[in-house]
C-alpha cells in the first residue's frame, strides 16, 4: 500500500478517534467526531463510524486521502 506511514502508540490498543489526531490526520476531536460519524474515515479499506473503535498494530487508517498504520 503506497503512501502509509507507521505510527507508533503505547499501548496494544488505541481508540479511532485518538489515533486520528496522534497520527496528525486530524486536528481536533470535534473533527475526528465529526469525520467519523459523516463515514469519511476507513479502518482496514472499511467505513468505520464508531470513534471508540479498538485499533491494534497492523491496522491501516485513511482519511482525506492519507493512510496511517498502527505500529
Amino acid at each position: 500500500m503506497a503512501g502509509v506511514h507507521d505510527v507508533p502508540i503505547r499501548d496494544e490498543t488505541i481508540r479511532l478517534g485518538q489515533f486520528l489526531k496522534l497520527a496528525n490526520l486530524i486536528d481536533s476531536g470535534a473533527d475526528a467526531k465529526e469525520a467519523i460519524a459523516d463515514g469519511q474515515v476507513l479502518v482496514n479499506d472499511e467505513v468505520e463510524t464508531r470513534r471508540g473503535r479498538q485499533l491494534r498494530s497492523g491496522d491501516v487508517v485513511t482519511f482525506g486521502g492519507q493512510n496511517a498504520r498502527v505500529g
